[in-house]
């Protein structure tokens, strides 16, 4: 895997997928991003098993490949970057570790296999949708008063969404 991109497209990615990330946690894959570079750009995966975050972007993909790295370092070492830099980032299949380069900046991380990092199925849902981020603010703003915070009653703490049927067609509610 090699590909260059630029740190502000970068930081974006990293620091979204780096949101769902939990410092402290058992498993230590869960602690890690997904990165998989193919022809068509860089997507940044990451889990906690019960949330999935991934952030698609562009980027110049010399050869695709996929690796996993600490979601904290990527995200330290990505902000520490001087701003307009272009980040080049390989894997080294030989060491496994990912090089990340930046002007003078050099550094070496430490991988696991992309093997190991969890994927959530997307298809066992029986509907799809998107919506504004707006859109999806103000359903939650209607609800929030209804969730609990009691952290005994796990099941409490969570907005019932479904598809309706409407005159207008289906709609989320």
């Amino acid at each position: 895997m090699k590909f260059s991109i630029e740190r502000a497209a970068l930081v974006k990615a990293v620091s979204q997928a780096q949101s769902v990330v939990e410092r402290r946690n058992t498993i230590p894959i869960l602690a890690n991003v997904l990165i998989e570079a193919t022809p068509e750009g860089v997507s940044f995966r990451a889990t906690d098993l019960d949330t999935e975050i991934v952030d698609r972007t562009t980027a110049q993909v010399e050869r695709p490949g996929a690796t996993t790295v600490s979601a904290s370092m990527l995200n330290d070492i990505s902000r520490k970057l001087p701003d307009g830099a272009l980040v080049q980032i390989s894997l080294d299949n030989a060491s496994q570790r990912l090089s990340m380069q930046a002007g003078r900046s050099n550094f070496s991380l430490a991988t696991l296999p992309r093997e190991d990092f969890p994927l959530m199925s997307s298809s066992e849902y029986g509907a799809n949708f998107s919506a504004p981020a707006t859109v999806l603010r103000r359903l939650f703003d209607k609800s929030k008063f209804a969730i609990s915070n009691e952290e005994t009653r796990y099941y409490l703490n969570g907005v019932y969404m479904h598809v309706a049927q409407s005159e207008d067609g289906p709609c989320l509610r």
